[in-house]
C-alpha cells in the first residue's frame, strides 16, 4: 500500500512520522511525505526529528517530495495542510488519485469532505479530525506535546472493508485511530471546542489554560460556545448533552502553555485560519438567520 501524507506540520508530522518509523522497512507499505520549503529539505537531508511525550526518534520516509508527479496512484492519502491550503493541495494531487484511493481529511473545519469532493470528483473520501497538541519547532523537527492523541475518520457508507485496512495500518503504528460512521457528529464536537478556543485565544491573546484561568476569558469562552452550539443545533448535529463540561474536562488536561494555532499564526504574522474557525459561524449563522454578536464582533476585528 502507497501511503502519502501530505502537509507535515504539526498533525501531519506526527501521524506520518509515526507511519515512516514503523514501515521503515516493511516492503508491503510505502509512505511518502508530501512538503515544501525548508521543512522539505531538513527531511530530505536528515529525516524528521520527532520530539514526542514517549520520546525522540528520527523517522525517514520512503520518498519526500513537493510533488507527487511521477509516483503513480497513491492507495491513500491523507490531507493534513492548513484550511485554505486544500483546493490547492487537491489539485496537486488529483493526477495521483483514482476511484480506489482512500481521501482522508485530518484539517481543522467541518465542511472539508464536501471541499474535496468538489476538487476531486473521485476516490473514496472521509471526513476526519484529531486531537493532538503538535508543532513545527523549526525546519525538520516536529514536537508534539500531551497525552490527548486521537485521530478520528469515517463516512456515512457502510462499506467497511477499506476504512478498516487503514485503521489497522494507523493503528500499527502506535496511532489512536478509530473508524467511525458518525463522523460528522465527532467532527463538529471537536469544532466546537477548537472554533470557540481559538477565537478566544487569539483575540485575548492568552493560552488555551490562560483563557479559563481569567474572568473575562471565562465569560468570553461562555460567549463564543453558547453561539457556536446555536448553529450546530440549526445543522442538526447530534452533541453530548455535556458537551461544555466535557470540553472544559478536554483543555484542563493540555499543557498550561499550550496555545491554538491560529494564535500563533497570527501571533508570527502568518496568514491563519480565521475563515474557518470564526469566519464560518459568521456565515452559517447568516445563512439560518441566527444571531452570533460575540463571533461577528471578533472576526471584524482579527480581519483588521
Amino acid at each position: 500500500m502507497k501511503i502519502a501524507i501530505i502537509g507535515i506540520g504539526g498533525v501531519g508530522g506526527y501521524y506520518g512520522g509515526l507511519l515512516a518509523k514503523q514501515y521503515s522497512d516493511d516492503e508491503n507499505v510505502e509512505i511518502v511525505f508530501i512538503a515544501r520549503g525548508d521543512h522539505l529539505e531538513q527531511i530530505k537531508k536528515n529525516g524528521l526529528n520527532l520530539i514526542t511525550e514517549k520520546g525522540t526518534f528520527t523517522a525517514r520516509p520512503h520518498l519526500a517530495i513537493d510533488t507527487p508527479s511521477g509516483c503513480g496512484i497513491f492507495d491513500c492519502v491523507i490531507f493534513c495542510v492548513k484550511t485554505y491550503s486544500l483546493e490547492e493541495s487537491a489539485k496537486l494531487l488529483w493526477p495521483s488519485i483514482d476511484e480506489n484511493t482512500v481521501v482522508i481529511s485530518l484539517l481543522n473545519g467541518v465542511d472539508n469532505a464536501d471541499r474535496l469532493s468538489a476538487v476531486l470528483n473521485k476516490g473514496n473520501i472521509y471526513n476526519g479530525c484529531v486531537y493532538i497538541g503538535a508543532h513545527i519547532v523549526r525546519p525538520g523537527v516536529v514536537q508534539q506535546a500531551g497525552s490527548l492523541n486521537k485521530l478520528f475518520f469515517g463516512n456515512k457508507s457502510d462499506d467497511k472493508k477499506k476504512a478498516t485496512h487503514i485503521e489497522n495500518i494507523l493503528r500499527k503504528a502506535n496511532i489512536d485511530a478509530q473508524y467511525r460512521t458518525d463522523i460528522e457528529n465527532i467532527v463538529w464536537e471537536k469544532y466546537v471546542l477548537i472554533s470557540a478556543f481559538a477565537t478566544a485565544t487569539t483575540f485575548m491573546g492568552k493560552t488555551m489554560r490562560g483563557i479559563m484561568d481569567s474572568q473575562k476569558g471565562k465569560e468570553l469562552l461562555d460567549d463564543l460556545l453558547t453561539e457556536v452550539l446555536r448553529v450546530s443545533e440549526a445543522k442538526h448535529i447530534e452533541l453530548p448533552k455535556n458537551i461544555r463540561k466535557e470540553i472544559i474536562a478536554k483543555v484542563s488536561a493540555f499543557p498550561p502553555e499550550m496555545k491554538t494555532s491560529m494564535q500563533m499564526d497570527f501571533e508570527k504574522g502568518n496568514r491563519t485560519e480565521i475563515e474557518t474557525f470564526t469566519g464560518y459561524i459568521v456565515r452559517e449563522a447568516s445563512r439560518y438567520g441566527l444571531s452570533v454578536p460575540t463571533y461577528e464582533r471578533i472576526y471584524s476585528a482579527l480581519k483588521k
